[in-house]
């Protein structure tokens, strides 16, 4: 096999100079670039296409999981990382390794065997990889912000900038302060993992942001509609109507 190609994704200088001192002495792989954030590995791992990236979880800009999910062929991956949490749990059955700082060199380089392995066998593809987003998906953490791909542009659009969320067969529009943008998720999702102090789903085609819901409007028995403060209205379902009198009082 030759040299596997590897980036690392690391917010700490250290972090990555120890990662690049245990590498230097392995022949069967090659760091042929470096990143501090999620937002240049995205665009190294497009542009380079490497094999393997050696990546953290908790950096500024997008973590770690936020830049996975914005991949269409993800590489094969080694966590490396200051955090358990709700990833180890996920990266146990699913990754190639989840490394927990500060490892030893012993601890990397049965990850970079296992890689290696995978590499070679052709084992570890982009499924593997979706399954690592759909367990993160099934946590129980709210949304903080939103990250979108729109071809070559990444926009991170905060929660407290939507305005509603509108269904569109298998995405959903997120209409914020900020415009519009289209998300490869489902209504199911966003109601799960939007904070419910916060949204409300009216409808089953919409979700929207109470503290934007100027008023309820009835426009014909038991039919009613919802109208945002920039003067939107939205339909509101029975089941809808029946949330919204509950949370609004």
């Amino acid at each position: 096999m030759n040299k596997a190609r590897a980036i690392i994704i690391d917010d700490e200088k250290l972090a990555r100079e120890i990662i690049k001192g245990y590498v230097k002495n392995n022949y069967n792989i090659e760091v042929v670039a470096e990143c501090s954030n999620g937002f240049d590995g995205f665009k190294k791992i497009n542009e380079l296409t490497p094999d393997l990236i050696f990546l953290d979880i908790q950096m500024p800009k997008i973590n770690g999981f936020e830049m996975l999910e914005l991949l269409d062929n993800p590489p094969t991956i080694i966590f490396t990382t200051a955090y358990d949490q709700f990833a180890l749990k996920a990266f146990e059955v699913n990754a190639v390794d989840y490394l927990l700082k500060p490892f030893s060199v012993e601890r990397f380089k049965e990850a970079l065997d296992k890689a290696l392995v995978h590499l070679k066998d052709k084992k570890f593809n982009t499924s593997t990889v979706k399954n690592l987003i759909v367990e993160k998906d099934s946590s129980n953490e709210f949304l903080d912000r939103v990250v979108i791909k729109d071809g070559p542009k990444i926009s991170i659009v905060p929660s407290d900038k939507i305005m509603y969320l509108e269904a569109q067969d298998d995405y959903v529009m997120i209409h914020s302060d900020e415009g519009k943008f289209l998300k490869q998720k489902t209504m199911r999702y966003f109601e799960g993992h939007l904070n419910p102090k916060d949204f409300v789903r009216i409808h089953r085609s919409y979700i929207a942001s109470i503290k934007r819901i100027k008023k309820i409007e009835l426009l014909e028995k038991e039919s009613y509609q919802v109208v945002l403060e920039d003067k939107t209205s939205l339909p509101v379902s029975k089941t809808g109507y029946e949330r919204l009198k509950e949370i609004l009082k």
